[in-house]
């Protein structure tokens, strides 16, 4: 199927195609139509799917087609609330690709940075507004947002919004929204609390589900290796090593240990910086749009700023500290090898992570490949068998001078999918150019 076989109107098309896509992802294929229709929506899909153009296209294409109907009042009629502002600006980055023709007026809103540009622009009339709760419900309080004519309503990222304690500001807007509306609902996963959320705000919905949070795509190879902890950062110099990463995104479990990495990585000359919520909304921009234009190689970050950060053919991610959530590694690995692009992801596990790779293992129904070829194995002694699958490589924990193992770079191509252009022809959502979401 084509995007062309969807119902969609002419400036969606245009702009569909000046950014090279021309074959919608499994959830857009799904999702556009019952939208068109006007229909509420389920969807449990994790990031990488490409549900940020699932909903961010119909949405444009309906209120286009209701502006030329009658003309409409500078009100706002299409609402997006998300968790981050990270991805609350990939969102408005994706309306702003998808709606160019449409002549739409959208904006985003977060806190952490001045609201006088947002308040001016409030002022001059928005279609859509995307939105992080917080900010959200701030003007709202002032009375420089109202919600009484919203049409659509999209809540993101709604396990996430969980996880960071917004429900109650959700619930608080949602109560402010007309009940005649179309309610689109996504999540990653849907836990008890999710699912009540979605049963009280959705009316007779559709509901899809695509890669459910508890598989990881085939497109990603994925490798672990057992480390002691003080030898992680050398693991890690010893990876970075290779010239043919050319951008890595590290993950660490606390703010401390993100910054903590990018000084040893400084102290050794490579170009990192960290993202977590210690840092200004500025200064997360800067790093992220250099990790992006790879004037930064290294991007350390933990899991609440990560969520949303879509890089063009990201090709390594690396777990410098495993996630004691099993669902998280799954998110955290699906930031490579998206819409079909190939990417790697490296795990290093301690003596103290062990029942946490455990835990991954039994969500994802597979062993993680163990990848012994490196100079700091763990001392075998130090691995429960339950623990692991079969090593593979010599091991022995003796330190090899040779570097990296047949298993540690894939054959004929460093870059694992770097090179080619498949995203062209398979959108997934985000940032024009292909950042995908």
């Amino acid at each position: 199927m084509l995007f062309q076989d969807l119902n969609l109107i002419d400036p969606i098309l245009r702009a569909l195609k000046t950014e090279g896509y021309t074959t919608p992802t499994p959830i857009q294929e799904q999702a556009i139509p019952i939208v068109l229709q006007r229909r509420d929506l389920l969807g449990c899909a994790q990031t990488g799917t490409g549900k940020t153009a699932a909903f961010s296209i119909p949405i444009l294409q309906l209120l286009y087609q209701d502006k030329l109907q009658h003309k409409e009042q500078k009100t706002i009629k299409a609402l997006i609330l998300t968790p981050t502002r990270e991805l609350a600006i990939q969102i408005n980055e994706s309306l702003a690709a998808y709606g160019r023709h449409t002549g739409l007026k959208h904006l985003v809103v977060f806190g952490g940075v001045s609201q006088n540009p947002q308040v001016d622009a409030l002022r001059r009339g928005v279609d859509i507004l995307v939105a992080t709760p917080g900010r959200l419900l701030d003007l709202m309080n002032q009375r420089f947002i109202n919600l009484e004519h919203i049409k659509m309503l999209v809540l993101d990222e709604a396990d996430r919004m969980l996880d960071m304690g917004f429900v109650n500001d959700v619930k608080k807007v949602i109560a402010k929204v007309p009940a005649k509306r179309q309610t689109l609902f996504f999540s990653a996963t849907m836990p008890k609390e999710i699912q009540h959320l979605a049963d009280s705000i959705l009316t007779n919905p559709e509901r899809i589900e695509v890669t459910p949070v508890s598989s990881t795509a085939d497109t990603i190879q994925q490798e672990l290796y057992y480390v002691e902890k003080n030898d992680k950062r050398a693991l890690l110099e010893h990876i970075l090593k290779d010239k043919g990463i050319k951008t890595a995104l590290v993950f660490t479990r606390t703010k401390h240990g993100a910054d903590k990495v990018v000084k040893d990585l400084h102290r050794l000359k490579i170009t990192a910086e960290a993202i977590h919520g210690n840092k200004s909304q500025n200064a997360r921009q800067r790093a992220l749009t250099n990790f992006k234009n790879r004037d930064t190689r290294v991007l350390i970050a933990t899991d609440i700023a990560a969520r949303g950060i879509d890089i063009d053919e990201l090709t390594h991610v690396i777990n410098y500290e495993i996630p004691n959530v099993p669902e998280t590694y799954v998110h955290r690995i699906g930031r490579t090898g998206r819409a079909g692009a190939n990417g790697i992801a490296y795990s290093f596990c301690d003596a103290e992570e062990l029942e946490f790779i455990r835990d991954i293992h039994k969500l994802i129904g597979k062993q993680i490949p163990v990848n012994e070829e490196h100079p700091y194995v763990m001392n075998p002694l130090t691995v429960s068998p339950s623990a692991a699958a079969k090593p593979k490589g010599k091991g022995g924990g003796q330190k090899r001078g040779r570097g990296f193992g047949r298993s540690d770079r894939p054959s004929g191509d460093k870059r694992q999918g770097g090179g080619g252009r498949s995203e062209n022809s398979n959108l997934s959502g985000g940032k024009p150019g292909g950042n995908r979401r």
